[in-house]
């Protein structure tokens, strides 16, 4: 993943959050995550996931929080990725 595509996902990811912040708090890692699963690609989350492996990967606390609830699409298949 280019650190383009990087920067980009996480601050889409981090602007969602930014919005769910005004929501209370049982509800807001909630609603990121159906954000995300809802209109995010398969490509997408997996890029996410990619991103939150790495360390100090500059996520909104809030989007680490709701990884647990976004869905885990399938692994590219090796014929995908040649």
């Amino acid at each position: 993943m280019s650190h383009d595509t990087h920067s980009k996902l996480v601050y889409m990811a981090n602007q969602i959050a930014t919005f769910f912040t005004s929501q209370p708090a049982s509800e807001a890692a909630d609603g990121v995550a159906s954000h995300i699963n809802k209109f995010w690609e398969p490509r997408m989350r997996r890029q996410l996931f990619e991103i939150l492996k790495t360390g100090d990967n500059g996520l909104h606390p809030l989007v680490v929080d709701a990884a647990r609830m976004i869905k885990k699409p399938e692994p590219v298949a090796a014929a995908e990725k040649a």
